[in-house]
């Protein structure tokens, strides 16, 4: 597979080609593309949000209260409430090609037969294109492994949280032993998800490929058809509602993740007067086209009891 360039893109280190373009990494974002992309979304202009604010009800119980005692009110109930937050965090990428590299549009490299043009006709355009997708997969990454971090100087980073670490602390059954998936343990998690207020409206179990095929093993039924071999589990049903079943190369392996749909979002600080997630020229140093692409995302995952892992499963 090819490197990529670190630096100024020149007419040596971005050869000019023949033929369809691939890429064999991942470039499909599907959580990102469900919620809204690097479009859609809620705005805020500070790099703190809220993602929710709960508060808790007594355990629920039968009141015994005599005639006499209705007399003289009881003492007075008061619901206190909390706030949960998240933030945004910088992501930005530059692109520089130089004029030379611009101008040689025409010089090929590898095979070529008569008749062939370069499949990239616009060197800049592509470059923008493919940082834009890059940052994309950077986003979708951090919405499931994001690591929470809060910036108190300028030195230090803003993290924005993701799924994974939402669920550490709660709705996670976590393997230390490193033991396969199974029904029971998925059970135990649902069960758990449910007892601590998830809702299971728009619920979906999102997994890498190792996960996926077990998935499929464990809740396969015989085909309708006997000429058709196979089964491919897109969704399943349990006692608390349906649960989606979905593909997701930027989840681990090790790893299977149940989150809430309709209580996630993408939170976008915009630039005033620019927008969010924005290419800029930079100011010319010498003979090359300088921009640069930046955006500021952060994930509102909505309340931490939506969503919950299984983590440390086995691989083979």
């Amino acid at each position: 597979m090819p490197t990529n360039v670190q630096g100024q893109g020149t007419s040596w280190n971005l050869p000019n080609y023949a033929g369809d373009l691939f890429t064999a990494d991942a470039i499909n974002t599907p959580i990102l593309t469900a919620i809204g992309g690097l479009t859609g979304g809620v705005q805020t202009d500070n790099f703190e949000f809220a993602t929710d604010s709960q508060y808790s009800m007594p355990t629920a119980t039968q009141p015994a209260i005599t005639e006499t005692a209705s007399l003289t009110a009881p003492t007075a109930n008061g619901f206190v409430r909390e706030q949960n937050t998240n933030v945004t965090q910088i992501f930005q990428e530059k692109v520089s090609i130089s004029y030379e590299k611009l101008s040689n549009g025409g010089r090929m490299s590898g095979l070529n037969t008569a008749g062939q043009k370069n499949n990239v006709p616009n060197e800049k355009d592509f470059q923008i294109a493919k940082t834009l997708e890059k940052m994309a997969r950077d986003v979708e990454y951090t919405i499931i492994n994001g690591v929470y971090q809060k910036s108190t100087t300028a030195n230090l980073a803003n993290k924005t949280r993701g799924l994974l670490a939402l669920c550490a602390s709660l709705n996670n059954i976590n393997n230390s032993t490193a033991a396969a998936l199974t029904k029971a343990m998925m059970n135990a998690l649902f069960k758990e998800m449910y007892d601590n207020g998830a809702i299971f409206s728009n619920m979906v179990l999102w997994t890498n490929s190792f996960q996926k095929q077990i998935i499929t093993s464990l809740f396969s039924i015989a085909p309708a058809d006997r000429n058709i071999g196979g089964t491919n589990i897109q969704q399943i049903e349990t006692d608390f509602g349906n649960i989606g079943i979905s593909l997701n190369r930027f989840m681990p392996q090790d790893a299977v993740l149940a989150s809430e749909m309709s209580v996630l979002a993408p939170a976008f600080q915009p630039v005033p007067g620019k927008g969010n997630f924005f290419y800029e020229e930079l100011a010319k140093s010498g003979a090359s086209e300088d921009g640069q692409i930046y955006g500021k995302f952060g994930l509102d995952h909505g309340p931490g009891f939506m969503h919950g892992s299984i983590t440390g499963l086995t691989i083979i």
